[in-house]
């Protein structure tokens, strides 16, 4: 399921921008969401993202993970995709995917297993969306619009009605959705993925241990990335990986010198 789309907005504050599929208008209590959310932009700042998954209407346990982008989503179209299938969810954005879901059985009802529509919406999320709530939307600048084109959608069309299909009436696309190129991650691809991951993900729930003592089952949990987040999910040293590489190319060198100065001293 892929979509392109540019965000059409002299300024968005605490605006949220949601690019989602969902089944809240048919399953009331135990929707499935998968989302890609725009959490709006202070001008001069980077453009922050975060995707979620939802299941069963699971909504205590968000599994949010959220990103610097490295473009301006105002400027010109972007292409943003979710792969949705029985064994794995992956979300891109620009051909690259920047995360994978892979369906735990521990999760039970937690992974989305339920039909779902595709759509779009623009909310105010001051409350949360940016900083926590510091700033608040600035609705002088309204009307807020997005912009969108060369929407695709595959997959098993369901009658909207009908709340619990068939099981197997869907299980030839699956086998096709499961066999195109978008639904394997090759090993460039992969590194492509932990490329992005280095550079623009600031927060992770799988990693934010006061809020999930114990990890989340799906989680996949990579030693060399936890090891850049506290114990809340959030970067370890501050605002931006950029700032936190540079302080360890710091550390290198200091580690570097003094390494220098021993090897001097046992030669005298």
């Amino acid at each position: 399921m892929a979509a392109a789309n540019g965000i059409e907005l002299f300024y968005l504050c605490l605006v949220l921008w949601s690019n989602q599929t969902s089944n809240g208008d048919v399953f009331e209590k135990n929707h499935d969401e998968l989302d890609i959310e725009f959490l709006g932009n202070i001008e001069g700042k980077p453009w922050r993202f975060q995707t979620n998954v939802y299941g069963n209407g699971s909504t205590n346990r968000g599994r949010e993970e959220r990103y610097n982008l490295w473009f301006d989503p105002s400027k010109e179209f972007h292409r943003y995709s979710i792969l949705w299938t029985a064994k794995n969810i992956i979300f891109y954005v620009d051909e690259v995917p920047i995360r994978e879901v892979v369906r735990n059985d521990a999760m039970g009802g937690d992974y989305p297993s339920k039909p779902m529509s595709l759509y779009a919406t623009i909310w105010d999320a001051s409350s949360w969306a940016t900083n926590g709530g510091k700033y608040k939307v600035n609705y002088e600048y309204a009307p807020f619009t997005s912009e969108f084109k060369d929407l695709v959608l595959d997959g098993c069309a369901i009658d909207p009605i009908q709340k619990f299909p068939n099981s197997t009436a869907c299980s030839e696309t699956d086998t096709w959705l499961e066999s195109r190129d978008y639904a394997v991650i090759t090993p460039k691809s992969r590194s492509a993925m932990r490329r992005f991951r280095q550079r623009y993900m600031y927060y992770s729930y799988c990693y934010d241990n006061v809020r999930y003592p114990i990890t989340p089952p799906e989680c996949a949990v990579d030693s060399n990335e936890k090891q850049r987040f506290r114990n809340t999910g959030r970067l370890r040293f501050g605002g931006s990986h950029r700032k936190q590489a540079r302080m360890e190319r710091a550390r290198r060198k200091r580690r570097s010198r003094a390494a220098s100065v021993s090897d001097d001293q046992t030669d005298m």
